[in-house]
This record gives structure tokens, C-alpha cells and sequence, in this order.
């Protein structure tokens, strides 16, 4: 017994005619006929009671016919629940993210994706891209939301952002009162910065960016927090280099001044496992690039 011998026994079942059943079905009227002929050899009993002028349910048929139809709509949940689940509409999904996203992209980013895929289990956890690459291996998320270096080739890097540096400092520091600063005068500055360990990290960035500059930056105070960088900033206990967009942490005592041309940029970029199937990845990915081209978080 196939699905389509039920469909055709439902339509006939529905029409009580051959003729219109056939038509319903986008078939021929003799191929009806066989097919519900084989039906009825296969279950053994007559479904139907034919006349020249009618068409009639057997008893065993109209017995059949409430089964027949619960067949065929659990078979259409099951194909369309398999197919939201191949368009990344439902399911579970974990996303790592740095701090520096939360401030112009993360907000509305999963502001949207919920709202467009209420039924997707979203999961959010604050993690330092080398904690990211650690989660993603072991599948304890399926995508994170980074600062490279990643520094694990085996995973995908997909670009979403790229923005400047900026310098934070404490308001009544020398410098502050310059409407824009170069890399080169920050080398005698004590700096705040995370952990260089583990690599990479963000320390690396900042790092690399000041050598381009010609010297290694004097590290005053390392911290796990950007909200505690940017205290102690506020402090005077150092300055320190952050993305742009993290200009949107306002504390009294620190401003924001940028850096001249040329000044270092940094990327948001996802990462996620080469050989993840799982289309709610993309879909997240999507919406993300989609919230970034409208200027939701354009400079990351």
C-alpha cells in the first residue's frame, strides 16, 4: 500500500465519483479506477459499491475512511515539521559572543531572530573568542560571534563587520583634550587590557595594532570585563583601545577619541563548524547580515 492508493481512496471517498475524483486529482479517470482496484485487492475487502448511476462506501470503507485520513495529515505534519527544520525555523541553537558585540549588533540582531522564529531555543553566552573556539568543538555551541584572531583553521570564519579602533581615556587625562590621536602618542601610556591568555584574544589585537605603531604597550591592569576596563579607565588607571561601537558604554569621567588616519580596524566575524548541517546556523547568519546591511549595527 502506498500513500498515493489513500489519497486516491479519499478523493474518490470525498466526490462519490469517479469523474470528479480523477479531475481533483489531475488524473485520468481509467488509472483512478486501477489504483483503488489494486487498493482493494491489497486490503483483502471492497471500499466502494459501484453502480452505473452512484457510487457507494462499503461498510469496511467508511470504516477505513477516518483512518485513511489521519494517515495522510500526520504524514503532512511530519513533512512540513521536517521541512521547517530544514529551513532553520525550529530547533535549538547556541551562540557564543564577545562583549563587543552586545553593543550595537546583538540587541536588535536577536531582537529579530526571535521574533521571526519564535520556535528556535536560543542560547546566549558571553565568551572570549578563544573560549568560543573551545565551545564550538566540543558542541557546546553551534556559533559564535568573534574578534580574530580565531586561530583554529578548522572552523569557518564568516565576516560580518569591520569598524575602527577608538581610544578610551579618562576625561581629565592630557590627551583628552585633542579632537583625534595617533597610535604613536599612546607609547608611554600605561594601558588596561584583558588577559593575553588564553590566545587569542582581544589583548592580541590591541597588541599587534600598537607593534604597527612601533612599541608594545605598558600594561597597567588586566581585567575580564570591558564594563571593568572601562571603570577603571574612568579611574585613571590607564587608557585602553576598544571598537567604536563600544562608545555606547557612557561612564562620567571617560570619553572617546578617535584615532588618525590610518587607524587599525577590527572585524565581527561568526564562526562556526565547516561541517555543521544545521540550517538554523544559517538562518541565524542571515538575519544577521540582513540587520547589519540595514544600519542596525553597521560598525559592529
Amino acid at each position: 500500500m502506498e500513500l498515493r492508493h489513500l489519497r486516491y481512496f479519499v478523493a474518490v471517498a470525498e466526490e462519490l465519483h469517479f469523474g470528479r475524483a480523477a479531475a481533483r486529482l489531475h488524473i485520468s479517470q481509467p488509472p483512478l479506477s486501477q489504483q483503488i482496484q489494486q487498493l482493494e485487492r491489497e486490503l483483502g475487502f471492497e471500499l466502494f459499491l459501484r453502480t452505473n448511476r452512484r457510487v457507494r462506501l462499503t461498510e469496511a470503507g467508511r470504516t477505513f475512511l477516518p483512518d485513511a485520513r489521519r494517515i495522510l495529515e500526520r504524514v503532512s505534519q511530519a513533512a512540513e515539521s521536517a521541512r521547517r527544520v530544514a529551513r532553520g525555523e525550529v530547533g535549538a541553537l547556541a551562540v557564543g559572543f564577545v562583549a563587543s558585540a552586545t553593543y550595537a549588533l546583538l540587541p536588535r540582531l536577536v531582537r529579530t531572530f526571535r521574533q521571526r522564529h519564535p520556535e528556535v531555543a536560543l542560547t546566549l553566552g558571553e565568551l572570549s573568542t578563544a573560549e568560543q573556539v573551545v565551545a564550538l568543538r566540543s558542541g557546546a555551541i553551534q556559533l559564535g560571534l568573534a574578534r580574530p584572531p580565531v586561530g583554529d583553521e578548522t572552523l569557518r570564519v564568516d565576516p560580518l563587520a569591520e569598524e575602527p579602533l577608538v581610544v578610551a581615556l579618562a576625561a581629565r587625562h592630557p590627551l583628552a583634550a585633542r579632537r583625534a590621536l595617533t597610535l604613536r602618542a599612546l607609547a608611554e601610556e600605561p594601558f588596561v587590557l584583558f588577559p593575553r591568555q588564553p590566545r587569542p584574544g582581544w589583548a592580541d589585537e590591541v597588541v599587534a595594532a600598537c607593534r604597527a605603531a612601533g612599541f608594545r604597550p605598558l600594561v597597567a591592569q588586566e581585567t575580564l570585563e570591558l564594563s571593568t576596563t572601562i571603570a577603571l579607565v574612568a579611574a585613571g588607571i590607564g587608557i585602553t583601545l576598544v571598537p567604536a561601537s563600544a562608545q555606547t558604554v557612557r561612564l562620567p569621567g571617560v570619553v572617546y577619541r578617535p584615532l588618525r588616519s590610518p587607524a587599525p580596524r577590527t572585524r565581527l566575524v561568526a564562526i562556526h563548524r565547516s561541517e555543521d548541517p544545521r540550517p538554523v546556523v544559517q538562518r541565524f547568519l542571515a538575519v544577521a547580515r540582513e540587520v547589519l546591511a540595514a544600519g542596525a549595527g553597521g560598525r559592529g
